[in-house]
């Protein structure tokens, strides 16, 4: 049977994106993993002859920055560009404010890499070249949200294949710098000028979509359209910028968790070395977002450097960019990112310094990463449980409701680990191989519910080696592309099929606690718990009794009403079992999600029971105190560290910080290598040299208390 060009155009650009690498990616050469402290300065038109060089070059001496980021060209140059169109700054005149930067840095020993940003062009542009600027679905051209003067570029056209292009080559060949680092490269919202028409339409066969459902057979295929022309692009300037100087890269402003427009595979592939933008809380952010922004980066950058970027700044929509957080809110952003391998990276907007009050906290925060760098030069994880993320799922059964679907599944489980005190790494869907999965002895999947075949056999051949899985609501239920299966994809691991029918948006439904079971402990005294908001209906395909049984929603009022219809069934809330080697843990329910959105204990625990049931083993590292706590576990070349984040606060879960609250008294326990013992132990934060005690391969000690973090360090010999 013939296929069609459009359905082959899905086929291959589809595997072209979500074929999975047979190892880990591996440290890249060059010059990507020497830089630990990063700084960026982003200036502002103004800047030029208004702002103090040598300042900055001093505070970069005075925080040990070994690296920077510079901006460059783009929107606006800030040296003496030849390119037509290319605008300068108005207060540029006769300098070279880049070059200036470049060469006093370079004096310092730090390696620079130069920012751009394409995605905006001054009337001129319009002017000459009206068809590089974005065009909206009503097919006007599309004015600068925040700056009426400006006009949106389309980022899949020629304004950044031909002209970016030519600008990245110039600066490159100017200032020999060690990469482009492109800011708002990817576009801004859909466009439909008339490049963008005829390049899809001669890729798929179909005119560009106006509807955002995944499942619409162009959207689809934009989709994954979009993403194959952004590669493109990263080729191209990476390309052209190797061309000048081998030594150097395209490193693009891209990637993060399920929600993210790339595929972060892909991008894993690509990129020497990557940059988290993810600068600070807002809204209801939790406090240990920027370890999350760490382990989603390494879940396909392997040992790849990351950088984690901070801002000085308030994070919200009303955009504040010369503001300056609480220095508090600023350490822990910071702290939380170094426990989960980030490296620091503090931008500033505006070369002018109006509110100084940012500058010592970065200065301090940078002076103790530098003293303790070598506990810091992290080679591997020792967590061994681990989360997937799921880009696939978000995009084709998430969608437009992603962030509630699939997001909120992933945040209340994060959260629920963090309390657990549980150090846990993230992985990729498209890195389910041995060699990704091998260290780890559970695996997490909250509401992954777009999974391919090939997928489910590699999760079943992790079950089989003796792995544990968890797993939540309609996980499996779809195929890669989002479309519904007639049963899980997993149901020979859950012990369960699907009975034809989800329930949403259920009041006032409980579970009944059943026989004595790990999973329930803790719950011995209770009759029934809360149930979750969403419920798969399914079939046990064994036998027994479960630990968690339905009673069947009924009504909240009248009050006369709030009865149970129905107080005792036999459908299993849980499938706890033994499969080959290893254990499952399902909950047909979201349990996840319903405890992100109520917080209610019984669901951590049950969801901490499930994790330590399914593991079937202890920890590495064991936490014990009052408190929050967010832990991991570090190998170096001589050393291991174990880091305690101390998110205890009224402000945890909505920033800023007023101030760190000291935890009470911590009890450790790590598990060492066999290979290596320990010959000396230090706590970092404190400074402090701790009793502990040895047995074995367990060692044991101590903590009075956790300020806003502390690293127990712990040198390494050969046994």
């Amino acid at each position: 049977m013939s296929v069609s060009p459009r359905r082959e155009f899905l086929q291959v650009t589809g595997a072209a994106l979500a074929a999975s690498a047979l190892d880990a990616a591996p440290p890249a050469s060059g010059w990507y993993n020497r830089p630990m402290r990063w700084a960026q300065l982003t200036l502002v038109e103004d800047d030029p002859g208004n702002y103090d060089l040598q300042w900055w070059l001093d505070y970069f001496k005075s925080t040990h920055s070994d690296a920077a980021c510079l901006s460059a060209g783009g929107c606006v140059a800030y040296y003496p560009t030849k390119i037509p169109l290319h605008y300068r700054s108005q207060y540029l005149g006769d300098r070279d404010s880049f070059g200036d930067l470049v060469r006093g840095c370079r004096k310092l020993g730090m390696n620079v890499v130069a920012r751009t940003d394409p995605h905006a062009a001054h009337q001129d542009v319009y002017d000459a070249h009206p068809d590089w600027i974005a065009v909206d679905a009503h097919g006007q051209k599309r004015k600068h949200w925040a700056d009426p003067q400006l006009w949106v570029t389309c980022a899949l056209g020629p304004y950044n294949f031909d002209f970016m292009t030519e600008v990245t080559r110039e600066i490159t060949r100017m200032y020999k710098v060690d990469g482009i680092f492109s800011n708002r490269w990817e576009g801004s919202g859909m466009c439909y000028c008339e490049h963008c028409q005829r390049n899809f339409k001669q890729a798929s066969g179909l005119d560009l979509p106006r509807t955002n459902n995944p499942q619409d057979p162009a959207r689809r295929q934009y989709i994954l359209w979009r993403q194959a022309r952004l590669f493109e692009l990263w080729r191209l300037w990476d390309a052209e910028i190797k061309k000048i100087n081998p030594e150097a890269s395209f490193i693009a402003n891209a990637g993060g968790g399920a929600l993210s427009d790339l595929d972060m595979k892909t991008i894993g592939d690509l990129a020497p070395t990557l940059f988290a933008d993810r600068q600070a809380r807002r809204g209801l952010m939790p406090s240990w977002s920027n370890g999350k922004n760490g382990k989603e980066y390494a879940a396909t950058l392997g040992n790849k450097a990351i950088a984690g970027i901070f801002s000085m700044g308030v994070e919200e929509p009303y955009r504040w960019k010369d503001s300056v957080q609480s220095a508090d809110e600023i350490r822990l952003w910071v702290a939380d990112g170094i426990a989960h391998n980030l490296r620091p990276w503090f931008t500033k907007f505006n070369g002018k310094v109006i509110d100084r009050r940012w500058t010592k906290v970065v200065e301090d925060l940078y002076g103790w990463h530098y003293r303790n760098e070598r506990y810091l030069r992290n080679e591997k994880s020792l967590a061994q449980v681990a989360m997937m993320y799921s880009q696939q799922t978000a995009t084709f059964y998430g969608g437009e409701r992603a962030r509630a679907t699939v997001e909120d599944h992933s945040l209340g489980m994060y959260q629920a680990l963090v309390e657990a005190r549980v150090p846990f790494d993230m992985v990729h869907d498209q890195l389910l191989d041995a060699g990704h999965l091998g260290q780890y002895r559970t695996l997490i999947l909250p509401n992954i519910a777009a999974l391919s075949a090939a997928q489910c056999r590699q999760l079943t051949d992790f079950v089989d080696r003796g792995g544990g899985l968890v797993a939540t609501h309609e996980t499996s239920l779809y195929d890669e592309w989002g479309v519904r299966r007639a049963d899980f994809g997993l149901a020979n691991l859950f012990g369960a099929s699907y009975a034809g029918r989800v329930d949403k948006d259920l009041h006032n439904s409980y579970l009944n606690i059943g026989p004595s079971h790990p999973i329930v402990h803790g719950l011995d005294d209770a009759t029934r718990i809360i149930n979750g908001a969403n419920w798969v209906h399914t079939k046990a395909t064994q036998p027994g009794p479960a630990p968690l049984t339905l009673v069947p929603s009924y009504p909240d009022l009248p009050m006369e009403q709030v009865y149970a219809r129905v107080p005792r069934t036999d459908i299993p809330g849980v499938y706890a079992r033994e499969h080959g080697r290893g254990r499952v843990v399902y909950f047909p329910f979201d349990i996840d999600r319903t405890f992100w959105e109520v917080m209610s204990n019984d669901h951590a625990l049950l969801l901490k029971n499930a994790v330590h049931w399914a593991s079937n083993a202890p920890q590495p590292l064991a936490a014990r105190g009052k408190g929050v706590l967010d832990v991991s576990l570090w190998m170096q070349k001589d050393s291991l560290t174990a880091h305690l984040v101390n998110l205890t606060n009224p402000m945890m879960m909505k920033g800023p910080l007023r101030e760190i609250i000291p935890s009470p008294p911590q009890e450790i326990v790590i598990q060492i290598p066999e290979s290596r013992r320990v010959s000396a132990v230090h706590l970092l934060v404190s400074g402090r040299k701790p009793k502990y005690t040895l047995v074995r391969s367990q060692l044991s000690l101590t903590i009075d208390s956790i300020g806003l973090h502390e690293v127990v360090a712990l040198d390494l010999a050969p046994r």
